[in-house]
């Protein structure tokens, strides 16, 4: 297989968990940011297998079956029953409005770029690129967390920011075995402690809007 291909593919599906990134940024119902989640965690671990056929790293189709089943149908799954069962169906109102959010989105990738391609000069155009995609697919989710009000949303947000690291450590040759079996752990606990969260919020306050919480502020004690 042509280095040239490799590359091309590689790239491409790094920019579809990008683009993927992005529109989890512009989605304002609960439903379709776990669809688009869902759907950036399925290229995740299409990028996953693709380096594991191109590097011919055998314990890496092991992080494509974990981003597979785990991030792209368990977490979707879990999260839309917690929905339903919670009863959340209207629309998610960001702290920034849709256009502003996409445009510091924009200025966050630039930023990737500027900051990782200097730094990784030495090492192959295919993983400075895959790295400078991976950052900005991390610093994309960390603006999710803090521009989305719902608390579901911000789960999605620090999940899509992992599946941005997931990326980095495949681009860079992969990551030892534990290292995937360490993250298919962390997302059972993640969704576990995050179900009790949820259905806590729900109690108490009768709503996932986090706002609540800096409004509450303690009452009742």
């Amino acid at each position: 297989m042509s280095q040239t291909l490799s590359y091309d593919v590689a790239h491409l599906i790094g920019a579809i968990v990008l683009m993927a990134g992005f529109t989890l940024l512009y989605q304002r119902r609960v439903f379709a940011v776990l669809n688009t989640f869902a759907f950036q965690a399925f290229a995740l671990a299409a990028a996953a297998a693709w380096q594991a056929h191109v590097q011919n790293a055998p314990h890496l189709w092991a992080t494509a079956a974990i981003a597979l089943i785990f991030k792209a149908i368990l977490v979707p799954l879990a999260l839309h029953w917690l929905v339903e069962k919670l009863g959340i169906h209207r629309a998610v109102e960001p702290a920034l409005s849709i256009a502003w959010t996409m445009i510091v989105g924009v200025a966050l990738v630039g930023l990737s770029i500027l900051l990782v391609l200097p730094v990784t000069a030495n090492a192959a155009a295919l993983t400075r690129e895959s790295l400078a995609l991976a950052m900005s697919v991390v610093l994309l989710g960390l603006l999710m967390m803090i521009t989305r009000h719902n608390a579901v949303t911000q789960v999605v947000g620090f999940m899509a920011l992992e599946n941005g690291l997931i990326l980095a450590a495949v681009s860079a040759k992969g990551m030892p075995l534990v290292v995937e079996i360490s993250i298919a752990f962390s997302v059972l606990v993640a969704m576990t402690l995050f179900g009790i969260f949820f259905f806590r919020i729900r109690e108490r306050f009768d709503t996932l809007d986090v706002n609540s919480l800096e409004t509450w502020r303690g009452e009742g004690h």
